[in-house]
């Protein structure tokens, strides 16, 4: 974990591409969901948040970088797990609001464990199923 401030970065004030941080549509508090998927199976990993330094960091290190809500500081996937995210592509969706990254997932990439943070809690449709 690095040393971060006590908030996500105020938009504008990291190095992050003024281009691509003009087509960001953020939360209030400045973060963006970022959707980890698996670049060569297309399994979606898990969701995690970012804020323009977090998303510069990502495109700059070829390591995924998020920020954490609850612990109000940026991290780095798998520096702690080892359960790393080498960075494939990265694109936004047609709306600016969510970062697609698709990674080459080493080990877990969710915090319990799992392969995915979708694994362990899937719920039922009771409805008519499309095919």
């Amino acid at each position: 974990m690095s040393t971060t401030p006590a908030a996500p970065a105020v938009p504008g004030s990291t190095n992050l591409d003024p281009a691509i941080a003009a087509r960001l549509k953020r939360t209030e508090d400045g973060l963006v969901p970022a959707v980890a998927q698996q670049y060569d199976t297309g399994e979606v990993l898990m969701l995690g948040w970012m804020d323009d330094e977090a998303l510069h960091r990502t495109l700059t290190t070829g390591r995924c970088t998020y920020w954490s809500r609850s612990r109000n500081e940026y991290w780095v996937k798998g520096d702690t797990s080892g359960h790393v995210q080498q960075v494939k592509s990265v694109a936004l969706d047609c709306d600016g609001d969510t970062v697609l990254v698709k990674v080459d997932q080493t080990g877990a990439a969710c915090h319990t464990g799992d392969r995915t943070c979708f694994d362990a809690d899937v719920l039922p449709i009771t409805g008519p199923v499309a095919r």
